[in-house]
């Protein structure tokens, strides 16, 4: 498996720029398209010597040209993320993902797969409500997924050098899905930056994580409800998902609260530019002590929690335990993550009120 959080950046960044105007991109001149066809030839000599079968790589590369598209939108990404630029407010950010029709769709979601998403909640520990928050946030329940070529955009990227060798890992994984039978060429389409179907994965998540959910011996993330649901499940209880413990909850703090002593002093050294908002991990019992409330009852008194203020001091704050940072493994970015979880929790008050 990449670095978390090298390809968890890519989720991210590919999500937005489903919502944006692409760049403009001209057709790459003759002396790329050269080469390009040099680095491919290279890469498919080097996976020969590997041993990897050469009907696997034939499949996955024959015809394969670059994409100015690809190149100019992998330079141009934005985003609140561990390497992204900027970012805007999460006040922002969050009205523009979750939407009423949003909201609404998971509801619909939610009831129309309760069965499946109960099941496999009894089986991971993982909620349904997070499961849709994952859903909806990637892909709208399945509606947006993207129709790029992942193997020609996973090319184009290695080749391209900015980062050769996360992208070059994600090429061999796609040749690996062929390679394996997990699932056909024709399959292998999603975002600009090489993430397929309605959970998003990047194939070397499809390989490590993707799950059969209704069992029939094969994970189809694409088209398949009950395997998209298990899948992000899977990948969610595999990196650490604490069953029964919440992700946590909006929290007010009291005025002239004291930062600087619940300031964590261990820098991170993954996910750097998320966790530099987050406090030291401190006992909830502590947090009411500090005069921190929140809106329901927070959790037991001995659960660990930290302190995330996404947009600085006196923003917005959210109390958040151990699995909201496992939200941040799937896709390292706080207002990823929060919007995750807030609209997992709108979708269930709704259905509540039903």
């Amino acid at each position: 498996m990449l670095h978390r959080v090298a390809w968890l950046l890519l989720i991210s960044s590919t999500a937005v720029a489903q919502e944006i105007p692409p760049p403009p991109a001209t057709e790459m001149a003759a002396p790329e398209v050269e080469s390009f066809n040099v680095w491919v030839a290279g890469y498919r000599a080097a996976a020969l010597a590997k041993g990897v079968s050469p009907v696997a790589l034939d499949a996955v590369l024959n015809g394969l040209t670059p994409s100015a598209r690809v190149v100019a939108l992998d330079r141009s990404q934005p985003g609140d993320s561990a390497l992204g630029a900027a970012p805007a407010r999460f006040d922002a950010y969050l009205a523009r993902r979750m939407d009423v029709v949003r909201i609404r769709d998971g509801e619909a979601t939610q009831a129309r797969l309760a069965d499946t998403l109960g099941r496999i909640e009894a089986e991971t520990g993982v909620p349904g409500s997070i499961v849709l928050g994952i859903w909806g946030m990637e892909s709208s329940y399945g509606h947006v997924t993207g129709d790029f070529d992942v193997p020609r955009s996973l090319a184009t990227l290695a080749w391209d050098g900015r980062r050769r060798a996360l992208f070059t890992k994600e090429l061999d994984a796609a040749v690996a899905i062929v390679e394996r039978g997990l699932a056909p060429r024709s399959a292998l389409r999603g975002s600009w930056a090489g993430a397929m179907g309605e959970p998003q994965f990047l194939p070397s998540s499809f390989v490590g994580y993707g799950k059969d959910g209704d069992g029939d011996g094969r994970a189809d993330i694409w088209n398949n409800d009950a395997d998209v649901i298990a899948s992000i499940a899977n990948y969610l209880a595999k990196h650490g998902w604490q069953r029964g413990l919440p992700w946590g909850q909006p929290v007010i703090l009291p005025p002239n609260f004291d930062r600087e002593r619940v300031r964590d002093l261990v820098r991170p050294v993954t996910c750097v530019r998320p966790l530099e908002k987050h406090s030291r991990w401190i006992p909830v019992s502590e947090w009411k002590e500090l005069g921190v409330m929140g809106a329901a009852p927070l959790p037991a008194d001995a659960t660990l929690a930290t302190l995330v203020e996404p947009d600085g001091p006196g923003q917005g704050a959210y109390l958040a335990t151990g699995n909201y940072r496992t939200i941040l493994d799937y896709n390292c970015s706080n207002f990823y993550a929060l919007s995750v979880a807030l609209l997992g929790d709108a979708i269930m008050a709704k259905h509540a009120e039903r």
